[in-house]
């Protein structure tokens, strides 16, 4: 039997790649704005009329086939079949109607030899801006196909096209620019170093040529580069040498001109776009950061005025709860730990579920709209005034959210010492989990009034706080990388595709905060939930007797909670807690954090 044919999707990052992957095989992966998303490959079986499948695979986004990260390098191994990889039969390139210039990618992939599919993303936005397919077509010599993957218009035409590519194939390589006599006599010598087992063409040559010169000693991409040989690297060098000029300097060019002369209309390379004049403001060296802070400000003050009716009926339920059980269970230890330790812990749980889910859902409008694209362009001056990367803003962003899925995230980044650094200081960025103590305390020590009669207390604090952490980190990035010498490095440039301003799929954003509020619920709530109810246990005893003197609730209250082995535990720890100006109930609630920050304030709560 027949092994299923192998389609790879390629692209740039951001040109709806993942969307299609999702579309055509019914998939849920998680799509955004910023290059990291995709750090490695998703496969997914498709039927074919044939009966002999299709197996469709998702590769990371790439600019081109000069990998110069992790995620690039295992685009560009897949695509042109290196280390042990299958060659696929057909090639998927995404290209975005409205950003035409992203069809780069399928220029360098012709060259190669690759049967390519252009599929042309993004339709739906660019409206009366897309190119025409057939002429496109004409000019590559190679099927286009226009589509929706976000509305499923195309899909159909998209498979026709695949499967045409697959019976008839086109691996003849197509090179639309003419080299130099010098850059010839170059590509030749390359072409007789070429190992037996790899395409025996000028692509392919070209490509070695480029690999040899381009690749940085502390990249990934060296691992690619280990497959040529030192024998003829040492004498592509030599040839390289010999060019009157630097070999990115006339290839590069030479395939862009063709690009915004063949393909790309006049009209289009003129027009000022609603995404540039936005970017004129966005992207202003004055302007841009005091309008994320307003962006950031806005948003948790948000979290509080949007939440807090939610919340205020879900203490209310819980408390209603607790008094119906109390009133049939009676009184006594039984009905203690039903209502003061598994009552009070679930509602400790759910009643940050609210504020959680939407600031996911904020931070999934930020990333849909391209915002966070534009804020890491941005904020990568402050971040190399650190000694950081560019990159390293998106997974320290995410840290807002969740460190885990952050320190992931570095994965993009080009140099380990970047993700070291990186992944040192995710940590210290205030997650979500930390976003019920923060309320909690803010509710607790300052009202809902305004600073100055004009900015709102509690979310300026909300803002205060995270812009805190934020300062902690950068700091330590600072130091750490000017006192441990693995960290040492200069800083490389910052490149990042910057999407067009789009709409947001309110109701994809609305299902991802669903997802990560369930998630909190599944994951942490369990935690909290047995913290909780192993805290009560500690608190309640050894049980006192209260009945020798006549006292008052809360007179019995303290008493069992001083002598409880949670009291004894946290006066023990006291001494170290007083310089911070914390008593030994403090000490309780820190004691119960390791567990889960969360569990501090239900710790709080039940103390």
């Amino acid at each position: 039997m027949l092994e299923p044919w192998r389609a790879l999707l390629i692209g740039y990052p951001n040109t709806g790649k993942t969307t299609l992957f999702n579309a055509l095989s019914g998939s849920q992966a998680r799509t955004s704005n910023y290059p990291g998303t995709t750090v490695s490959t998703r496969r997914a079986l498709l039927k074919t009329s044939d009966g002999r499948g299709l197996e469709l695979i998702d590769v990371p986004g790439t600019y081109s086939l000069l990998p110069r990260s992790s995620d690039e390098g295992i685009a560009v191994t897949h695509v042109l079949g290196l280390n042990a990889q299958h060659r696929p039969d057909v090639v998927i390139v995404c290209v975005s109607a409205a950003e035409l210039r992203s069809i780069y990618l399928a220029v360098e992939l012709l060259e190669m030899g690759a049967n390519v599919v252009v599929a042309l993303t993004l339709s739906d936005e660019a409206h009366a801006q897309t190119p025409s397919s057939v002429k496109l077509s004409k000019q590559l010599q190679c099927p286009v196909v226009p589509l929706s993957a976000r509305q499923g218009e195309g899909l159909d035409a998209l498979q026709d096209a695949m499967m045409q590519a697959l019976q008839e194939p086109n691996t003849a390589p197509r090179r639309q620019w003419p080299p130099s006599p010098a850059l010839q006599k170059v590509i030749q010598q390359s072409r007789n170093h070429l190992p037996s087992t790899w395409p025996q063409h000028e692509g392919m040559a070209l490509w070695q040529l480029m690999m040899t010169q381009a690749t940085h000693a502390d990249s990934d991409s060296k691992e690619l580069v280990e497959l040529i040989a030192p024998e003829t690297q040492q004498a592509l060098s030599q040839g390289l040498l010999a060019l009157p000029h630097a070999l990115d300097d006339e290839v590069i060019p030479a395939r862009y001109r063709f690009i915004d002369r063949k393909l790309i209309p006049a009209s289009a390379t003129q027009r000022q776009d609603r995404s540039r004049q936005i970017d004129r403001i966005a992207l202003h060296p004055w302007l841009g950061l005091p309008l994320f802070l307003l962006v950031m400000a806005l948003l948790f003050q948000l979290l509080f005025n949007v939440a807090d009716p939610a919340i205020t009926a879900i203490e209310s339920g819980f408390t209603w709860i607790g008094e119906i059980l109390r009133a049939v269970l009676g009184t006594g230890l039984f009905s203690d730990f039903v209502v003061d330790g598994v009552i009070a812990g679930l509602g400790a749980v759910v009643v940050f579920v609210p504020q959680i889910a939407l600031l996911f859902f904020f931070l999934g409008v930020l990333e849909e709209s391209g915002y966070l694209a534009r804020v890491a362009y941005l904020m990568d001056r402050v971040m190399k005034a650190m000694n950081l990367h560019g990159r390293a803003f998106v997974p320290m962003i995410s840290g807002f959210a969740c460190a885990v899925p952050a320190i992931m995230a570095t994965r993009v980044m080009e140099r380990k010492r970047d993700r070291l650094l990186t992944m040192m200081v995710v940590p210290l960025m205030s997650c979500s989990a930390r976003l019920p103590i923060y309320t909690l305390i803010i509710a607790a020590l300052f009202p809902a009034g305004q600073i100055f009669g004009v900015l709102p207390m509690r979310g300026s604090l909300m803002v205060a706080m995270y812009l805190f952490s934020t300062f902690m980190a950068l700091l330590a990035a600072w130091i750490l990388s000017r006192t441990m010498p693995p960290l040492k490095a200069p800083s490389l440039p910052f490149v990042i595709e910057l999407p067009r301003d789009r709409m947001p799929q309110w109701w994809q954003i609305t299902r991802m905060a669903l997802q990560r509020a369930w998630l909190f619920i599944r994951e942490a709530g369990m935690v909290i939930v047995v913290g909780s109810i192993v805290l009560w246990v500690l608190l309640s005893f050894p049980r006192q007797d209260t009945h020798k003197a006549p006292t008052d609730d809360a007179h019995t209250q303290a008493t069992q909670l001083q002598h409880s082995y949670a009291g004894q535990l946290g006066r023990f720890i006291e001494p170290a807690l007083a310089p911070l100006g914390f008593d030994w109930k403090m000490g309780i609630g820190i004691i119960g954090a390791f567990a889960a920050r969360e569990v501090f304030v239900s710790t709080m709560a039940v103390v």
